[in-house]
């Protein structure tokens, strides 16, 4: 692999680092990236869907997961993990990674990981030619392509230090701090870089100096390489190993910080774990010996670096690269308020969900209500079966008489002299687990049962339990003698239409064990609406969990609340046009129960 990231490389972000992520995105914005590079983010403590971060002045969605396996299966295209755990867990989630498989690289921020278990997952990242960058690493950029969260700092430093697009240099480094530092050194003498990796502190990491810079041999756009190493270890004699076997051609630089040890009695450990000397040639005046006469480019100090790159480009003739174009990351910026996801009405027309209004409302469109419904309620544009499905539903439910209450509450309200939306809203208002809220609930608990292969006996007695009448069985007046010919005709539907009714077979087993009690305790309407909406929705390729996202949304009472709708405005309409009084209940409809008040 000559480059480890290009322009459309995406990543699963580990922690809701949310500076971190916003500073990728900055720079993806800046660059000009079609896509952001962050395509999910895991938070296992978040119970949000999604976080919400700039994208230049507007602002995008980022969809949050619960765990990497589940944010793996959303993302399949994002290769690289960004893991930002603490050190207690970075090494349980890297090594879930490797077990989930998909990635090509991981990278990791935590220092201090047990040495034991450090080397254990490297060894294993190698077996499934996964490169990890760290521990301990601020992690490497491709500049004009990806940029690894803070890597680079600021966007102003980063266009200032030629980062927004790639040079020809490859630099590799331990320290992250300094990463920036060269970088910036490296813009002023020459003309960027074309790939950069901060390797980690860490006394063992995952790619160290040779396989960084045996890639960087490989990528067309790295036309030579800067090193910069520490005291401690031996990974710099792996480099001059390999520039001896030809492994490496391409001129490299290098400079081994910690010089100044020579001048303390005892060892000296510098910032990093790896950073100690443990015998004489890994010193860094013994490697930068070593490595100068290995043909390395070598300065006589830290501050001869800038010289040494500006000497070692010019010598290599190299074409003057061209500044792209960029965008300019707003300095101010407010998060809107509100989110919409079905339509917009901007522009010179208004949208239902990609679809202009024009070509989904007129008969020759194609399009009917229950398409509208799927589209603005669900997202997707159902097939003819599951329309004609919902608008069954609607047509089903649209009236039961004025006897029930919801049309009751609307002919009272509507003889008041209230105005529609009035009268309407206080028929909608009985609207619960008595009156019509039985579809969520048949819904919800029949699924349960069959979700959890519970036999009929078992489910009855599970609700037994709950204290809770099932949802969707029973009715007043219909019984096996008096069928609900609304029920027959769901199912004779579903039965002609439906590619399965499993959910609907099962409480079919139901009903002929609470029928064996009680003749009245049927399958009614409700029930049969909300059973089959979930055998729909199974039909249709949704997930349990989304289903049950659906059913705890209250979407299957939505249904019967716009369908009675329809029914309620047809009583308003019906009193307004007889003109009809005030409505005063009877007397002799009421037992009144109200004893005489005592004598002062």
């Amino acid at each position: 692999m000559a480059q480890l990231f290009t322009r459309d490389t995406q990543a699963i972000f580990w922690n809701n680092n949310r500076s971190a992520i916003q500073r990728m995105l900055d720079y993806d914005y800046t660059i000009k990236r079609e896509t952001p590079s962050v395509a999910g983010i895991v938070a296992p403590t978040s119970g949000n869907k999604f976080d919400k971060f700039f994208w230049g002045p507007d602002e995008v969605m980022i969809p949050l997961y619960k765990s990497t396996a589940d944010a793996k299966a959303a993302q399949p295209g994002a290769d690289v993990l960004l893991n930002f755990a603490s050190f207690r867990t970075a090494y349980d989630v890297t090594m879930e990674a490797l077990e989930i498989g998909g990635f090509s690289t991981i990278m990791i921020t935590a220092e201090g990981i047990p040495e034991r278990l450090a080397r254990g997952m490297n060894e294993e990242a190698r077996a499934h030619n996964v490169t990890v960058i760290g521990p301990a690493t601020v992690g490497g950029i491709a500049p004009g392509a990806f940029k690894i969260a803070n890597v680079g700092g600021t966007i102003e430093n980063i266009v200032n230090s030629k980062l927004h697009r790639a040079g020809s240099c490859g630099l590799v480094t331990r320290s992250g701090g300094l990463f920036n530092e060269l970088s910036n050194i490296i813009s002023i003498n020459a003309d960027g870089i074309a790939e950069g990796v901060a390797i980690g502190g860490d006394r063992f990491v995952g790619s160290v100096f040779i396989d960084n810079l045996l890639r960087m041999e490989q990528n067309p756009d790295v036309k030579y390489m800067l090193l910069l190493g520490e005291v401690g270890g031996i990974e710099e004699y792996k480099v001059i190993d390999a520039i001896k076997e030809g492994k490496i051609t391409k001129p490299v630089i290098a400079w081994c910080i910690g010089t100044i040890a020579k001048h303390y009695d005892s060892g000296v450990q510098f910032g990093h774990a790896g950073a100690s000397a443990n015998a004489e040639r890994e010193t860094a005046e013994a490697k930068n010996k070593a490595m100068a006469e290995a043909g390395i480019h070598v300065p006589e100090s830290f501050n001869d670096l800038p010289a040494t790159i500006k000497r070692v480009h010019e010598s290599l003739n190299i074409a003057e690269i061209p500044e792209p174009a960029m965008n300019t990351v707003p300095k101010v910026r407010r998060s809107k308020e509100f989110i919409c996801t079905i339509s917009d009405d901007r522009g010179d027309e208004a949208h239902y969900c990609g679809y202009p209004i024009s070509s989904v409302a007129t008969p020759d469109t194609g399009f009917t209500v229950g398409d509208v419904m799927s589209i603005l309620w669900f997202k997707k544009r159902y097939p003819r079966w599951a329309v004609d499905f919902l608008e069954t539903v609607l047509k089903t439910v649209a009236d039961h008489g004025p006897a029930v209450s919801g049309a009751h509450n609307a002919k009272v309200t509507a003889r008041a002299g209230k105005d529609v939306i009035s009268s309407l809203i206080a028929g909608l208002l009985t609207i619960g687990p008595r009156f019509g809220g039985a579809i969520d609930g048949a819904a919800k608990y029949f699924k349960y049962a069959d979700d959890n292969n519970l036999s009929p006996k078992e489910f009855l007695g599970y609700m037994k339990g709950e204290g809770v009448p099932i949802p969707g069985i029973g009715h007043r007046i219909k019984s096996l003698k008096n069928p609900d010919l609304r029920v027959k005709g769901l199912m004779d539907f579903a039965s002609e239409n439906f590619p399965s009714t499993p959910l609907l077979d099962y409480a079919r087993t139901v009903e002929a064990l609470t029928t064996s009690k009680k003749e009245n305790l049927i399958l009614n309407v409700d029930g049969t609406i909300g059973i089959l909406m979930v055998d729909m929705w199974r039909a249709l390729g949704y997930t349990d969990e989304e289903i049950d996202v659906f059913i705890e949304a209250g979407a299957l009472n939505a249904f019967f609340i716009l369908g009675r709708s329809i029914g309620f405005i047809g009583h308003i309409l019906d009193e307004k046009r007889l003109a009809m009084p005030m409505y005063r209940h009877p007397w002799d409809d009421i037992l009144y129960d109200v004893d005489k008040a005592p004598e002062l």
